[in-house]
C-alpha cells in the first residue's frame, strides 16, 4: 500500500466530513433493512403498572438506550466516539450517536449475532478465516482504540482526543497497522463501519435509526404496507416513514 493510500481520507476540510464513509469502501445500499440485525430486542419498550392505595401509575421503560453487552463505560464511550467519526453529524442531519448506532451495536453483540450462533465455528480455520466471534472482535477492537490513544497521547482516552487524532488512529486500524490478537485491525474496522451504518439506517425495531431520522434524511418511506394509493400521483410524494413496529395489529 502506498503512502498516498495510507493518508487519512477525511482530513481535507473542504470536503464533507462524511467522505470517510465514501472513501473506506462501503456503500449504504443494502443496509437499510438488512445487516447484522441479530435480534429484535433493540427498540423494545415496556410499560409497568404500579398500584399504591387507590392510585395507579404507569411507567414506560425504553430499552433503546439500555446497554446489554458493554459493561465498562470507557469501552462504550470509545465505541460511541468511533461511530460518530465514521458517520458524523453535519448539515445533512444527525450522526451515529444521535441515531442510536452505539446502542444498536451493543444490542447486536448481546444477541446471537454477537456469538455467531448461526455460523459453523469448528476448526481448523483456513487462512484468512477469523477464529473469534463478533463480540470478541468488537471488545478487543474497542479496547485497543483506548490502548493506542493512551500510548500515543499521554494517557488520553480515545473519546477525549481531537478529531484529527481520532482520525489518525482509526485510519491505522483501517490499514491493518494495529496489532490485535487473532484478527486484523482492518477486520475490526470493517465490521465496525458496517455495524455503524446498519445502526443508522436499519429499522428502528432493531435499536438504531432513532425516530427514523436516518430514513427521513434519505426520504426513505420505511416498511410501508402498500403504495397503491400513490400509483396515480403525477408529482413526487414525500411519504412519512413507518417502522416495522409501527403497524397496528
Amino acid at each position: 500500500m502506498s503512502e498516498q493510500e495510507k493518508k487519512s481520507p477525511i482530513l481535507d476540510k473542504r470536503s464533507s466530513r462524511r467522505t470517510f464513509i465514501k472513501n473506506s469502501g462501503l456503500t449504504v445500499g443494502g443496509l437499510v433493512l438488512g445487516g447484522a440485525l441479530g435480534s429484535l430486542i433493540g427498540g423494545k419498550t415496556e410499560t409497568s403498572t404500579h398500584t399504591a392505595g387507590n392510585e395507579t401509575s404507569h411507567t414506560t421503560i425504553d430499552y433503546s438506550d439500555t446497554r446489554l453487552f458493554f459493561v465498562r463505560q470507557k469501552d462504550f464511550e470509545a465505541l460511541s466516539a468511533a461511530t460518530e467519526l465514521i458517520y458524523p453529524e453535519d448539515d445533512n442531519g444527525p450522526g451515529a450517536v444521535a441515531l442510536g448506532a452505539p446502542y444498536f451495536i451493543d444490542k447486536q453483540l448481546a444477541s446471537p449475532w454477537g456469538t455467531n450462533a448461526d455460523d459453523y465455528r469448528k476448526g481448523p480455520f483456513k487462512k484468512g478465516e477469523v477464529p473469534l466471534n463478533n463480540s470478541e472482535i468488537f471488545l478487543q477492537g474497542v479496547r485497543k482504540l483506548n490502548e493506542v490513544a493512551e500510548k500515543e497521547h499521554d494517557g488520553t482516552l480515545f473519546k477525549d482526543l481531537t478529531e484529527e487524532q481520532q482520525i489518525a488512529i482509526l485510519t491505522s486500524f483501517q490499514n491493518g497497522e494495529v496489532e490485535i490478537e487473532l484478527v486484523s485491525s482492518a477486520v475490526f474496522f470493517s465490521s465496525l463501519r458496517a455495524a455503524t451504518l446498519q445502526g443508522c439506517f436499519s429499522d428502528p425495531l432493531y435499536g438504531g435509526n432513532k425516530d427514523m431520522a436516518g430514513w427521513k434524511m434519505k426520504e426513505f418511506p420505511g416498511a410501508q404496507m402498500s403504495y397503491t394509493s400513490y400509483l396515480d400521483k403525477e408529482e413526487f410524494v414525500l411519504i412519512e416513514p413507518i417502522s416495522l413496529g409501527g403497524h397496528k395489529h
